[in-house]
């Protein structure tokens, strides 16, 4: 049987006071708010059959993923594909006196469509989706019934969004909808993957959502 529906959901909030553009780097992990948004996540899907849990390999979303593992008792498969982009501004800072005013940065903003300061978006939502089509169909050739959650970051998810629409692929990162220990949730209709919910379990926190990228 296929998976009733799979879940994209963006890790909690990540003990970040200097506000830098973390990306890839190590170290960053959650706050203790950060835990009781991926806590809220967890029991926002209390009552689904979930069967699946998958991970980006960064420690953010590795945490995230944690209350998820306990209350259904999965094991947490790392997947590479969900990670983060990469990004030339990563380790940096946007306040005031940051990375933007400095001439040195002008040339990675040419493109934005690209963008041409990191990952093109277009290789963001290959590899999203192509993950997603695997979990899908891994758990479909199985003998398990239910959903497949699998969490990952901000850019990732509204990326693969956009792509699964029919958008395009380029926005403003200050626009998305893609709040923090937010699910995404999916069916697949007609040999493709389809939006079905949109939910913020943990918007009560008080939360600071600075870093992505």
């Amino acid at each position: 049987m296929p998976a009733r529906r799979l879940h994209l959901v963006r890790h909690g909030e990540v003990h970040n006071p200097e506000r830098i553009l973390y990306g890839r780097l190590p170290g960053y992990r959650l706050s203790e708010r950060g835990e009781r948004m991926a806590e809220l996540a967890a029991e926002h899907l209390a009552n689904r059959p979930v069967v699946r849990l998958a991970a980006s390999p960064l420690e953010r979303a590795q945490q995230s993923a944690q209350p998820w593992a306990e209350r259904f008792g999965l094991e947490i498969r790392t997947e590479h594909r969900i990670i983060e982009p990469t990004n030339e501004f990563e380790g940096k800072t946007f306040e005031a006196s940051g990375a933007l005013r400095h001439p040195s940065a002008w040339p990675l903003l040419r493109n934005p469509f690209r963008p041409s300061w990191g990952e093109p978006y277009t290789a963001i939502a290959q590899r999203v989706i192509a993950a997603m089509e695997d979990a899908w169909d891994e758990l479909d050739e199985s003998d398990d019934d239910g959903d497949i959650v699998m969490v990952s970051h901000q850019s990732p998810i509204w990326i693969s969004h956009l792509a699964l629409a029919g958008k395009p692929l380029w926005h403003d990162p200050r626009k998305r909808r893609c709040q923090l220990s937010s699910i995404t949730s999916y069916v697949r209709r007609d040999g493709r993957m389809v939006e079905v919910d949109y939910a913020e379990p943990a918007a009560g926190v008080d939360a600071v959502d600075a870093g992505a990228v």
